[in-house]
C-alpha cells in the first residue's frame, strides 16, 4: 500500500508515525503492522490509514460522476482523461475500441476513469458470471454483460452512490438487463462463495488500503478454475517517497500501486496461480498500466 506518512525517526517505518506504532500492534507484530508491503495487518495498514484513503477516493469519484451528469455530452465536453509523455491518453474511454464505444451511452464513456480495457483480455464467454470491482459509471460491467449474453450475468460493485446511480441509468439507456450493481467495498464483496466465473477491474485495486484482503475476497467469490483479469497500475521498484506520500497521486491511481513482485506475492498468498503481468503503457514517471491475470486452481 502507499506510505501515508514519513518520519525522521530511523527506528520507525516510513509507513507509520511513531505515535501510530506505539498503539497499532503488540511489540512482536510491529513489523507486520507498519510494513507497507504487507498490505494488511493492523495500525496504518488497516484502519488508521484506510478510512482517510477510502473517503478521499470516494470524494474524487463522486465528483467525477456529478460532473458527468451535469454536463451535456454533446456540448464538446471531453471525458475525464490524463496524458503522459507525449500527450497520449493513459486513462479514460480513449483506451477502448471504437466498437465498444458504439455499444454504450455517452455518460458511460464520460465516466470512464480506468487505465485499460479489462473486458478485451478477460476472454468472456456466453453464460458466464462476471464481477467488476469498482464499477464506476458501468462501462466494463455493461460491456461484460453484452459479452456473456442473456444466459450470463454481470455484477458491478462500487462504494459511491453517485456512480451507482449513474451506472444504473446507463444500463437502462443501453437496454442491458443482465447486469446488477451493488453498493459495497471491494474488501468485503457482497456475493456468495464460489459464485463468479471471472473478476475484472479497471484501475481500482491500487486504490485500496488493504489489497491483500481484496484479493482474498476475489479468491473467495471465484469458482474453482475461475479467472482474474484486471487492468491496474504497477509501480516501479524505484518509485520515490514524494510520490508515495502524495494523496492526490493516490486517488489518481499512482501512489497506492503495488510493484510487480508485490502483486505476484499477494496473489499467491490469496491462493491464485498462473499469474501473468504484462505492461501495456506508461502512465507516470514511476508507474505503468498493466494487464494482470491469474486463476483460482481447479480441484
Amino acid at each position: 500500500m502507499a506510505e501515508l506518512t514519513t518520519t525522521d525517526d530511523a527506528s520507525a517505518s516510513s509507513c507509520c508515525a511513531p505515535e501510530a506504532q506505539a498503539t497499532c500492534c503488540e511489540p512482536g507484530a510491529k513489523a507486520e503492522c507498519c510494513d507497507p508491503s504487507h498490505g494488511e495487518g493492523c495500525g496504518c495498514s488497516a484502519g488508521q490509514g484506510a478510512p482517510d484513503i477510502r473517503e478521499q477516493v470516494r470524494e474524487r469519484y463522486a465528483a467525477a460522476a456529478v460532473q458527468v451528469t451535469s454536463t451535456d455530452p454533446g456540448a464538446g465536453c471531453c471525458a475525464p482523461s490524463e496524458t503522459f509523455d507525449g500527450g497520449s491518453e493513459v486513462f479514460g474511454a480513449a483506451l477502448y475500441a471504437l466498437g465498444d464505444h458504439e455499444q454504450l451511452p455517452d455518460t458511460a464513456k464520460l465516466a470512464s476513469l480506468g487505465c485499460g480495457n479489462p473486458t478485451a483480455v478477460a476472454e468472456l464467454h456466453e453464460g458466464e458470471t462476471v464481477l467488476d470491482l469498482g464499477s464506476g459509471g458501468g462501462i466494463d460491467a455493461l460491456l461484460s454483460a453484452k459479452r456473456v449474453g442473456p444466459t450470463g450475468k454481470a455484477h458491478g460493485l462500487d462504494m459511491t452512490d453517485e456512480m451507482l446511480a449513474l451506472a444504473r441509468e446507463n444500463a437502462q439507456k443501453a437496454g442491458v438487463e443482465n447486469v446488477e450493481f451493488h453498493k459495497g467495498y471491494i474488501e468485503e464483496i457482497p456475493l456468495p462463495d464460489a459464485s463468479v466465473d471471472v473478476v475484472i477491474s479497471n484501475c481500482v485495486i491500487n486504490l485500496s488500503a488493504d489489497k491483500a484482503k481484496v484479493l482474498r475476497e476475489v479468491a473467495r467469490v471465484l469458482r474453482p478454475g475461475g479467472r482474474f483479469a484486471v487492468s491496474d497500475v504497477i509501480a516501479d521498484e524505484d518509485m520515490d517517497d514524494a510520490t508515495r506520500t502524495d494523496m492526490q497521486a493516490y486517488t489518481g491511481c499512482i501512489a497506492g500501486a503495488l510493484t510487480q513482485q508485490e502483486f505476484i506475492r499477494v496473489l499467491a498468498d490469496a491462493g491464485l496461480g498462473e499469474v501473468d503481468i504484462r505492461e501495456t503503457h506508461r502512465v507516470h514517471e514511476y508507474a505503468a498500466s498493466a494487464i494482470v491475470r491469474a486463476r483460482k486452481p481447479a480441484p
